[in-house]
């Protein structure tokens, strides 16, 4: 016959299996969106590889100056000159024209009125 302890400790026992197979159940549900990241994550990364191997190829300089002696007439590009090339500072200063400073748009933008 079963006592009262018998049955609390069968009742403790199914009530851990239960939480035992709770437990490893979200652990195998964990495991598997982990493995599922990492095969993601290395698809991105052949993915971000194989677009690097495109960027190589397609500006190859050789590939670049074929492109622009076939479109040489339609683009009408021209190499750069070295004396081309300067630094921002030695860009000069837009001259301020006070037409362009009084004009509407500029009042309505700033909500400025030099009524």
């Amino acid at each position: 016959m079963f006592r009262a302890t018998d049955i609390l400790l069968i009742a403790v026992m199914v009530s851990a299996a239960a939480f035992t197979y709770k437990t490893k159940s979200a652990a195998e549900d964990q495991l598997a969106e982990v493995r599922q990241l990492e095969r993601q994550i290395r698809l991105e990364d052949e993915t971000i590889d194989l677009l690097k191997a495109d960027w190589s190829l397609l500006t190859q300089p050789v590939r670049l100056q074929q492109l622009v002696e076939v479109y040489q007439a339609e683009l009408n590009l021209q190499p750069v000159e070295a004396e081309q090339i300067v630094d921002p500072d030695d860009i000069p200063m837009k001259p301020l024209d006070e037409d362009e400073s009084t004009s509407p748009d500029d009042a309505t933008l700033t909500g400025s009125t030099t009524r």
